[in-house]
């Protein structure tokens, strides 16, 4: 792990020290071992977890890449958000959204796309399906990812296969996500059935 350490930009280096000595979080495992892939990342009660998914995968020396309202980016917040690797969409249109994302991950030679499942921080029983829309149509695995903040553990898990069907998917996820007892900043807004 040191030598590791040791070939990381001085970044990388100051988000690990972030993660680890200030937020307190165990980092379980490297970057999705893909060019392309969408990290979806569970549970997502808190805008805390943005950050510590931005810092984590910052101090691997990796860029994720985030979807975030367009409203947002106006002025000097805008040109954050964009070096942060936040991509502007319309979240009026669902389909406008996916296409411009695709077309993002379709341009680029690496793309980690990190998507919060569950689509919102409030509980919902029937979680976002777009990860499965956008994985489909560029053609790049799914990773499950977890923050749990009790522990407090951060990484990405596993490879998540997935089928023709989202639905069937989808429950199966939230399944593999209650199975891994994984608790959220505020536990009573993440729910998986």
């Amino acid at each position: 792990m040191e030598a590791n350490m040791n070939k990381l930009s001085w970044k990388a280096r100051l988000c690990r020290f972030i993660l680890v000595k200030v937020f307190r979080f165990e980092v379980i495992s490297g970057p999705a071992p893909v060019k392309k892939c969408i990290l979806a990342g569970a549970p997502h009660t808190s805008m805390w977890d943005f950050i510590v998914a931005y810092l984590f995968y910052r101090s691997l020396d990796h860029y994720p890449y985030c979807m975030v309202k367009a409203s947002l980016f106006w002025g000097p917040v805008g040109w954050v958000l964009r070096r942060c690797g936040a991509i502007p969409v319309d979240q009026k249109s669902k389909s406008a959204m996916v296409r411009s994302v695709i077309h993002e991950m379709e341009a680029r030679y690496t793309f980690h796309l990190a998507i919060a499942v569950e689509g919102t921080r409030r509980p919902v029983k029937k979680w976002a399906k777009g990860y499965h829309l956008i994985a489909k149509a560029v053609g790049c695995p799914v990773y499950l990812c977890i923050f749990s903040w009790k522990p407090r553990r951060i990484g990405v898990v596993k490879e998540f296969v997935l089928t023709d069907d989202a639905n069937a998917d989808t429950i199966r996820m939230q399944q593999e996500y209650e199975d891994m007892h994984i608790v959220g900043k505020h536990p009573e807004k993440f729910i998986t059935k």
